[in-house]
Formats: structure tokens, C-alpha cells, sequence
């Protein structure tokens, strides 16, 4: 046999995309080795890391031999990116010069190789076990340091290898995953090393554990901030976006971070949708992301790093941020670009990217929590300095963040300078993080059977108040005469825009949650106007 066929993968976006190897060999000619279906630099020099590592596992390199090697990567017009294919293809081209014999139907090969034949793990290999799973693939071969990661997906059985020889040698040795002998076996040319072949244990199921992370710094170690404390707890519960104005040195950049401790833990599918975003960007550290992320790019971060973008279009931080905090400090120092880039992802949870090559959506649900000085030199409203800002410097640092985007910010509160009395005292503590945090998981709780009932027949599906739309805010959140009268008036001394409207509806619905009323009240109406901004665009 000169032809064989072999199943890889390689992720596209954020999913997997199954890609047909097929190795045709003619003997006895000049000696050509081609690698066709666009593949790009990394996939191109697999040709020499494949030969190198199938030297080095006891078979005759593929350059030292008078042969035409054609290898095509399907579908052919689908870019072929990264060393995903390196394993696929070294078994290929053994299969099709039957130096092994083995039946590949239903497994999926994954890995690159080193000149050793070791095999190096790869990004993304979660999306890359859903998508063998759903098409029906049986098996998938991975780098050992991949395999807890592609043993959370259920309905395939994953072999976690650490070399070329041991995939070679398990596939020669004539069973099915439950042991029991099949109908192939090794080839009569195949050249196992060793006496004794390696039978390779499928990987255990990954199970999705919960763990109680203990966190350096809490809620009572902050103190003070009193107001800008209970903006976080009703950011927190009704997932609502946050700015934070104050001096430098205030604490505007510990609350952010310790904010993100009073978030609920993920569900399960939640669990698996962001790791797999973080496995195919190449940031997973863990087999698994159990905590909502913390994202906190620099304010030099790029439109492309941010957004997402590229020739082939890649997630930025607004989805590495997906189900978590996307935190922003000097905010208005970003360029503005990037901030007029947010709106959309800050209205409709999601992010589209259009490209020459291709247009991709990526989700961005996050809470964004930003942090600015008053002024450029941060002392404007500070009773112990002096602001030494002129007043066009204020114009156009207030400039900076335009109408639309201080209108998708629901929650602005004022990060003011501690008394050094309250510093020094040791007895001033405030409601640690894990108290906070059972009454935002109470509130997340209401909301979510609040909208359940009403969604069983549709397929938007909202968790919290800050994705209710207008349709639905009339729905879930009547109001009395007597509170819409106050908010009406209330809104038209402020001037709000309509979104602005909606969003103080939401907020005081959220505040109303958290004091466990099943009605909104005009205290609550009044809470939710103070945290807009005083001074509106």
C-alpha cells in the first residue's frame, strides 16, 4: 500500500476543525517531499521534526530514502496552523509505506513531535476532543501533559502518549481500548523496539472539582471605602459594570482585584467554555479554569490585544475575560480606539471581528471594572493638594471617555482618601469576603428562578438583571406609579439617556435582590441614581 489516510485536528476560532491526513508514496524516483492545503511555516518543517523523531524511534528517515512523499492536508482550503499535525503524520506516512499496519477509522492524532520523538503538548486540545466526540470519533491520541485536559469531554476515550514510539507500538498491538483482540495487528515490516509492546492506559475521566481558594487579600483588610465596597457587592450580584474615580494611592486597584473573590463559582458548562477560550490562546496552566478570570491588561495594551483581530481573526482580553472581571486601571488612558472598541461587547456580550479572511464572534460577557484619577495630575478634589492641572488638560482629559461608553457603565462611585486614623486602627475591619459573598449568591439566586420561569420555551437565556433588555425589564421588573413617578422625575433632572434609564431600573432591581424584596421600592430607585455619574456627556 502507498496511500493512507489518518484523522488530526486543529482549532479554527474557538472550535475544532477535523483535518483529513492523506500520504501518498512513489518509490523508486527522485526523492520529493511536499506538504499541501496551506499549510504554514510550523506545519511545513514538520517534514524535518517528523524525520528526525522517526529516526530516533528505530525506522529509516523519510529523507534518506529515493521516494516522492506527497502529503495533503484536507479540507484544502482551510489554513493549516501550528505543529497539531506532526504525530498524524508520522503514522500516516509509516501506514503508507507499511512499516505499521493498524486501522484508523474513528481515532484522532494529536501532537507535536520532538527530534527525539517525544511528543510536546499543543493548545486547544479541549475544543479539539468536543468536536472528534460530536462527529463520532472513538478515540484520540494526545501528548501525555494534554490528557487530563481532553478527558473532560465525555463519550471518547483519550490515550495520553510521551512518545511516537509508544502511539506506534500500542496501535501494533492489536486491541480495542477494552483490551480484547480486533482484527489488525502489527504489519509484517512494522519495527517495534524492544521485546515487550507498550500497551497505553486510557486516561480517567477529569472530574470538574470545586476547590475553596484562600485568597491573600480580603474584603476587612481594606479600610474604609465604605461606599465604593457596597457598588462592588451590587456590581457583583446583579453583574453590572463599575467605574471607580479617586486620588492615586486609594485603593481603587485592590478593590478591583479583590472584587473578583465575591463572584459565584462557575457551573460545570461554564467551566469547560472557558477553558477551552484559554486553551486555544495557549494560557491554560491547569488542566482546568474553575475561578471566574482576571483579566487587568496594561493601558498601552494594543486595539488588536484588547479586541481580538489579526489576519486570522484571535480572541482578545474582552473573551479571555469571558464570565469574569475585565479590569481597566488608568482607564482613560487607554487609547481611545480601544475604548470606543467596548462598546459593543459592553451592550451585547459579545465581540465581531471582521477581517479580509474571514469574520469570527467571540464571546465577551465580563464585568468590566475600571479605575481613573479625577485628573490628569490626581489631586482634582483633594482637600490636602492642590490640583496643578490647566483647564484644557481637564477638558481634554474628561474627553477622553466619550457619552456613549459613560452610559454602558452602570454603577460610578467615588474612591476618596482614608482618614490616617482609620489606617492605623487595627480594630476598624469591615464584612469579610466570604459574608459579601453569600449575599450575592443569594441575589445571583433569585435571579436566576425569577428568569427561569418565563424561559423554558426560549432560547435567550439570561442569568442576570444586567442582561435583561427592554422587553424584558417591563416584564420582570414592574414598577408602581408611585416609584416610576420618582424615577421619571429623577431622570429628567439628571437628563438621562434612555439606556441610562434602563440601566438605574436594572441596578435598583439588583439593590431590591440583595435586601431580598420581591418588589422595587423608591429606596431602591434612589440608591440606583446615585451611582450615576454626576456629570453626564
Amino acid at each position: 500500500m502507498s496511500f493512507s489516510r489518518v484523522y488530526s485536528a486543529q482549532t479554527h476560532l474557538l472550535k475544532g476543525k477535523i483535518v483529513t491526513i492523506e500520504v501518498d508514496i512513489t518509490k523508486k524516483t527522485l526523492h520529493a517531499f511536499t506538504i499541501v492545503g496551506l499549510p504554514d511555516k510550523a506545519v511545513d518543517e514538520s517534514k524535518d521534526r517528523m524525520s528526525s523523531a522517526l529516526k530516533n524511534s528505530g525506522f529509516k528517515s523519510p529523507k534518506n530514502q529515493n521516494q516522492k512523499i506527497v502529503i495533503s492536508l484536507s479540507p484544502a482550503d482551510l489554513k493549516k496552523e501550528g505543529p497539531y499535525f506532526d504525530l498524524a503524520i508520522a503514522l500516516a506516512y509509516l501506514l503508507s509505506g507499511e512499516e505499521i499496519d493498524f486501522d484508523p477509522k474513528g481515532k484522532i492524532f494529536l501532537g507535536e513531535l520532538a527530534l527525539n520523538g517525544e511528543l510536546q503538548p499543543v493548545k486547544g486540545v479541549l475544543p479539539l476532543a468536543e468536536q472528534a466526540m460530536k462527529l463520532g470519533y472513538k478515540e484520540i491520541f494526545v501528548p501525555e501533559a494534554n490528557a487530563p485536559e481532553a478527558a473532560l469531554v465525555k463519550g471518547i476515550t483519550v490515550y495520553g502518549a510521551r512518545t511516537l514510539k509508544e502511539v506506534i507500538e500500542h496501535l501494533s498491538s492489536g486491541a480495542d481500548p477494552e483490551g480484547k483482540s480486533t482484527s489488525y495487528g502489527a504489519g509484517k515490516k512494522a519495527k517495534l523496539v524492544g521485546k515487550k509492546q507498550i500497551r497505553i492506559i486510557p486516561q480517567k475521566p477529569t472530574q470538574i472539582i470545586h476547590k475553596d481558594t484562600v485568597h491573600d487579600v480580603d474584603f476587612s483588610d481594606i479600610k474604609g471605602q465604605e461606599s465604593a465596597k457596597r457598588g462592588l457587592e451590587i456590581a457583583a450580584a446583579g453583574g453590572h459594570n463599575i467605574a471607580m474615580s479617586g486620588p492615586p494611592g486609594t485603593g481603587k486597584t485592590m478593590l478591583a482585584r479583590v472584587f473578583s473573590h465575591l463572584l459565584p463559582e462557575l457551573g460545570n458548562d461554564d467551566i469547560l467554555e472557558i477553558t477551552g477560550i484559554h486553551s486555544v490562546v495557549g494560557l491554560l496552566e491547569d488542566a482546568l479554569v474553575t475561578e471566574p478570570p482576571f483579566r487587568a491588561p496594561h493601558h498601552t495594551a494594543s486595539y488588536v490585544s484588547m479586541i481580538g483581530g489579526g489576519t486570522n481573526p484571535k480572541p482578545g482580553e474582552v473573551t479571555l475575560a469571558h464570565k469574569g472581571v475585565l479590569f481597566l486601571d488608568e482607564f482613560p488612558e487607554f487609547e481611545k480606539r480601544v475604548l470606543e472598541a467596548l462598546r459593543q461587547p459592553l451592550e451585547d456580550n459579545i465581540v465581531s471581528i471582521s477581517r479580509a479572511r474571514g469574520s469570527a464572534i467571540f464571546p465577551s460577557n465580563f464585568i468590566l471594572v475600571a479605575a481613573m484619577n479625577p485628573c490628569p495630575c490626581g489631586n482634582k478634589g483633594n482637600k490636602d493638594k492642590i490640583c496643578i492641572c490647566k483647564p484644557s488638560d481637564l477638558d481634554r482629559y474628561a474627553r477622553r471617555i466619550s457619552g456613549p461608553i459613560i452610559d454602558r457603565i452602570d454603577l460610578w462611585v467615588a474612591v476618596g482618601n482614608v482618614d490616617y486614623e482609620k489606617l492605623s486602627d487595627e480594630v476598624v475591619r469591615s464584612e469579610r469576603t466570604h459574608t459579601i459573598k453569600e449575599r450575592v449568591k443569594k441575589a445571583r439566586l433569585m435571579q436566576e428562578k425569577r428568569f427561569a420561569k418565563s424561559q423554558n420555551n426560549s432560547k435567550r437565556r439570561i442569568k442576570t438583571n444586567s442582561e435583561m433588555n427592554v422587553k424584558e425589564l417591563s416584564v420582570f421588573v414592574p414598577l408602581s406609579p408611585e416609584v416610576k413617578e420618582l424615577l421619571n422625575d429623577s431622570a429628567e433632572r439628571l437628563a438621562l439617556s434612555a439606556r441610562a434609564y434602563h440601566r438605574v431600573i436594572k441596578i435598583a432591581r439588583t439593590i431590591a435582590d440583595l435586601e431580598n424584596s420581591p418588589n422595587v421600592e423608591a429606596n431602591h430607585i434612589l440608591e440606583a441614581i446615585q451611582y450615576r455619574p454626576k456629570v453626564t456627556n
